[in-house]
């Protein structure tokens, strides 16, 4: 389910920078989702609004300051069955857009972007 959803983003690519065992999913070259392949349960990084990612945090066990990631800005959050998929589905989608927010307008463009689709 999560590597369908991060690659259903326009633009989006999976490359294995650090070995086959870590699948890292990005768009124009930016990082927006990282994930251990051979963790139990699935981890994944993604990044968040600083303020979202301290509020997720205080609210989730298994939502935690990102992993081996500048932590203001990522969270690691543990597919336990704890977080609803909805919102893991969010934080996904909320990442992406963090990502494609801070590229040129024309990549923006190319993407067919329309802007963040929700207040954080």
């Amino acid at each position: 389910m999560f590597r369908e959803l991060c690659l259903g983003f326009p633009g989006t690519g999976e490359e294995f920078p650090f070995g086959e065992a870590n699948s890292v999913f990005k768009v124009a070259g930016k990082m927006f989702a990282l994930s251990p392949l051979a963790s139990e349960p699935l981890r994944v990084s993604l990044k968040c609004d600083p303020d979202v990612a301290v509020n997720l945090r205080a609210n989730y066990s298994a939502i935690t300051a990102g992993y081996h990631l500048n932590k203001r800005h990522w969270n690691t959050i543990v597919i336990d069955g704890t977080v609803p998929d909805e919102l893991l589905r969010e934080m996904v989608e909320d990442s992406y857009d963090l990502v494609v927010a801070g590229l040129s307008r024309r990549q923006q463009e190319k993407l067919h972007w329309i802007g963040l689709s929700r207040e954080s």
